[in-house]
């Protein structure tokens, strides 16, 4: 049977599903009933400075996004760090941590760029015997208009100084939470390995605002008819995430900087991606907070049976495993051919791939044959876009599949020629010989 047990920066769960650092870890009573239920890990909600707590709006603090089955598929905030006194917080913690050994207990952080400050916390929180830190430099809203969150987390030069601070003045593992709202998330991995940083985290939400009430003409959520940019989170910025893991993790400078998977996680499927990308746990927020702490059970039942099913030992042996296949455009084959394919067996007739093909792509679906209503891929026109995949509504009735032989009827060349790209394209001013292609450049 699969092992699922990991250790993450020294850090051991029995499985890689943590929560993440958001309101289903902002008290005790959360997090007890989350370990009950299977869950290997949680992040406590961010702890800022001792004195008066934060002031949290007491009105609507989620916007949601929903598919049009009503599945929620983002949602935005607008809470702050926690408003609880920090003194109980800790307090929580420690017992928890006692009752509670064999899992992950990280505690998120969120003190002003000053050295004392962070100095000062850290003291409080190793007296609680925790697992680890995590520094948040990712929330957008709120407390990055004083100077703190994201405010830190788009500077590369503050995430390497104040990682720095952190591991001059604790024993326990940094863990440095990364905002996606930056152009090249790279740049504050490299600041936070730099800083002597053990991991980083990511993503943190995405700033935004979830819609607009056009009744009132005021941003959702509406707080006495006013709206304010929140941090988005759930299915939707899955592939937002899983591109900044990826780059972090076959970046040069930062590859085997271990990786903590955030964005989207909402089943195993979901988890597996991530690990394969580089991520050595993963970490949940909106799936738990839209079906409640038992789905852990799914998720740890249907990643055990995957790596039953695909020999894997232990979850170390899926991570980073794809990412030695991710690459630049430049870098893809540019020789490779596929067509899609209509299983007519599989076929409702309904039409999207014709209509969006036809209207939208290059006319490579027919809508007629011999009079009758008949969907299937003109060759001569297909240039295997995978457009009509993506909107069919019947799993696997049209696949795209590979042309290794023969000629392409579309452009007359051999569909077996060698490997060729971009770097090497006579269409590119800067195209080197073709003896010199490469599928990536040397290390």
């Amino acid at each position: 049977m699969a092992d699922l047990r990991t250790e993450f920066v020294g850090i051991k769960s029995p499985n890689p599903f943590w929560l993440a650092s958001a309101p289903p870890t902002d008290k005790a009573y959360n997090v007890v009933r989350a370990y009950k239920e299977g869950w290997g890990g949680v992040v406590w909600k961010t702890l800022g400075e001792d004195g008066p707590p934060v002031v949290n709006v007491s009105g609507p603090r989620y916007g949601a996004m929903h598919a049009g089955d009503r599945r929620l598929v983002g949602l935005n905030n607008i809470e702050l760090i926690t408003d609880r006194p920090l003194e109980i917080n800790l307090q929580e913690i420690k017992q928890v941590k006692r009752d509670w050994p064999d899992r992950a207990l990280v505690v998120s952080l969120m003190v002003p760029c000053v050295e004392e400050s962070w100095k000062a916390i850290l003291k409080r929180v190793e007296e609680t015997e925790a697992d680890g830190v995590e520094l948040n430099f990712g929330c957008p809203h709120g407390m990055s208009e004083r100077g703190m969150g994201s405010a830190v987390g788009q500077v590369p030069e503050y995430i390497e100084m104040v990682a720095r601070w952190c591991k001059t003045h604790t024993r326990m593992p940094v863990i440095v939470k990364l905002t996606p709202n930056i152009t090249d998330i790279r740049y504050p991995a490299r600041a936070a390995k730099a800083g002597g940083a053990d991991a980083v985290s990511l993503i943190n939400t995405v700033s935004s605002i979830i819609g607009v009430d056009i009744d009132t003409f005021a941003p959702l959520p509406t707080i006495d008819g006013k709206g304010s940019h929140g941090g988005y989170c759930g299915p939707a910025v899955k592939p937002i995430a899983l591109n900044m893991t990826a780059e972090i993790a076959r970046d040069r400078e930062t590859r085997g900087l271990p990786i903590s998977g955030i964005g989207g996680v909402t089943t195993w499927r979901d988890a597996v991606e991530f690990m394969a990308l580089g991520a050595g746990t993963v970490q949940v927020c909106t799936a738990a907070m839209t079906y409640g702490f038992r789905i852990v059970k799914d998720m740890i039942e249907g990643l055990s049976q995957y790596m039953d099913e695909r020999g894997f030992r232990s979850v170390e042996e899926i991570v980073g495993r794809a990412v030695p296949n991710v690459t630049d455009w430049q870098y893809l084959n540019l020789n490779y051919v596929a067509k899609a394919k209509i299983d007519q067996d599989l076929c409702i007739e309904c039409g999207r791939c014709h209509i969006a093909c036809e209207d939208t792509s290059h006319q490579a679906i027919t809508s007629m044959k011999d009079g009758k209503r008949h969907f299937e891929v003109i060759d001569e026109e297909c240039v295997g876009c995978n457009l009509c995949v993506s909107v069919c509504p019947v799993e696997d009735c049209i696949t795209m599949v590979p042309q290794t032989a023969g000629v392409d009827p579309r452009t007359g060349l051999a569909n077996d020629r060698p490997y060729a790209n971009w770097t090497t394209h006579p269409n590119n001013p800067m195209a080197r010989p073709a003896a010199e292609v490469v599928a990536e450049p040397a290390e």
